[in-house]
């Protein structure tokens, strides 16, 4: 049986679509399956919508959140409560083709353990939004020693890559990453991103950011090493403008006023308070590590 993950977060309009869609399609491939849509919080009708395909299907299980926790909370949350041989993760508005899901299936028959769904195009976005994604991808790539450049959270895993995911105790997880570290037999399969049908994409701008900077925070020490190469660089200027000042000095042609040494405690002052707040910053993903808060609260499930 293969289980299809499916995180939700105020999707009312295409929930039942979605559960139509999937089912007719593993139905007509005599795919024997499950699909686990996980409400992440939602504030529409989203949980009304799910219980009643539930209802209606009987190869639809969920999982209601008591608040929102973030979609990387909902996968490993379906991941869990997964019963398959084989689990799938695709979103819910069928931007993931599902005529795409059957091929990575029969990849799954062949022997593969891993197969990642990789986009041909990344679809309509803006230039900023295509830079932007190609800096953080690329950073990723360079912390994982995988390339990420055309990644995405649509992926089928077997279920020994699954419990290897759900063995790992991290709090902070970042999915699209993590299942390509695990390793294991893997293969790509290339889909185009499908137009939205209803509703907008819940990524601001501002959460694309933050969401970008906390996953390189979690999976790499590059801001770190960038702190330590600004103070070499600091330290070079200063000596720099330290043997030209003595020199000036010598030979009685001091610069008159403060503008350089104001400028430069300056410089070295902002160049501090930005390597303290990556530092503080660092720390705080520690603390969250050492509580150990679960993941995600459970309110409901079936």
């Amino acid at each position: 049986m293969m289980s299809v993950v499916l995180p939700s977060y105020n999707e009312e309009g295409m929930i039942e679509k979605t559960a139509k869609v999937l089912t007719e399609i593993l139905d007509s491939e005599k795919i024997d399956h499950e699909l686990i849509f996980v409400n992440d919080g939602s504030s529409d009708n989203t949980q009304f919508e799910i219980e009643k395909v539930a209802d209606k299907y009987p190869n639809v299980r969920y999982v209601m959140f008591s608040r929102n926790f973030g979609k990387e909370a909902a996968i490993f949350a379906g991941l869990a409560i997964s019963k398959g041989e084989c689990v799938a993760v695709m979103d819910c508005d069928l931007q993931h083709p599902p005529a795409t899901l059957v091929e990575m299936y029969r990849l799954w028959e062949q022997g593969y353990e891993v197969i990642e769904g990789v986009k041909k195009t990344r679809g309509k976005e803006s230039v900023m939004y295509k830079v932007c994604a190609k800096t953080f991808y690329g950073i990723m790539s360079k912390a994982t020693k995988i390339d990420m450049s055309r990644a995405s959270d649509f992926k089928l895993l077997d279920r020994k890559a699954v419990n290897s995911l759900l063995a790992i105790p991290e709090y902070h997880v970042f999915f699209r990453a993590m299942s390509s570290w695990i390793g294991y037999k893997t293969t790509s399969v290339e889909f185009e991103v499908q137009e939205r049908e209803v509703g907008e994409s819940k990524w601001s701008f501002k959460s694309l950011v933050k969401y970008a900077i906390n996953n390189i925070a979690e999976y790499s020490s590059a801001p770190l090493h960038i702190v330590t190469w600004t103070g070499l660089i600091v330290f070079i200027i200063a000596v720099i403008l330290g043997i030209q000042t003595l020199i000036q000095f010598f030979l009685g042609k001091a610069a008159e006023g403060f503008t350089t040494v104001i400028l430069l405690q300056l410089f070295t002052a902002s160049i501090l308070m930005i390597g303290i707040g990556i530092v503080g910053f660092y720390l705080s993903k520690v603390y969250d590590e050492v509580k150990r808060r679960p993941r995600y609260i459970i309110s409901k499930m079936k």
